[in-house]
């Protein structure tokens, strides 16, 4: 009886993750990550791409229309080279523009690129020149926190007779 209850647990527990791997499966299938595979190849150089990765959305107006393919270093410039996949059926401006963009406060990074209005497009193995590279959350509230005390202490100063040291702030 124990012997017949073990191997039924066993089958049990492969049937679980037999569905689990199942499930998994379908998510990244059908999440909408998938690169794609045929399409414009292009590159772009930035100099901060903090939270891309490979894989990540290349969108127009919100519109995913490709996907990152790669990030590398540039040895010369030591900027960062993504290269991405996008539609074939667009017919991007040479003067197109690229920004990476968060989805959100706590959100993934993305491309959104911005076509401009040349005459002349982007062809295969194209370059996209006009970048703007990500922007850091923490670089930023750390300049504001640092404003904020300077405009604090500064009006504190500016408040006190002279020849006084301000009063401290009581708690």
């Amino acid at each position: 009886m124990a012997a017949s209850r073990s191997w039924a647990e066993i089958g049990t527990g492969f049937a679980v993750l037999a569905v689990a791997a199942g499930f998994l499966g379908y998510a990244v299938l059908h999440s909408g990550r998938a690169g794609v595979s045929d399409g414009l190849s292009l590159s772009a150089s930035f100099d901060r791409i903090d939270g891309l990765n490979q894989g990540a959305d290349v969108r127009i107006a919100g519109v995913k229309v490709g996907s990152v393919t790669s990030l590398r270093i540039d040895p010369q410039s030591f900027d960062a080279v993504v290269t991405m996949r996008v539609d074939p059926s667009l017919r991007l401006p040479r003067d197109t523009s690229a920004e990476i963009t968060s989805e959100g406060l706590l959100g993934g990074r993305f491309i959104s690129l911005v076509p401009g209005g040349a005459e002349q497009v982007l062809r295969d193995g194209g370059r996209i020149t006009e970048t703007q590279g990500s922007v850091s959350l923490e670089s930023l509230l750390g300049r504001f926190i640092f404003s904020v005390t300077q405009m604090n202490s500064s009006s504190q100063n500016q408040s006190a007779p002279p020849g006084e040291s301000p009063a401290p702030a009581r708690p």
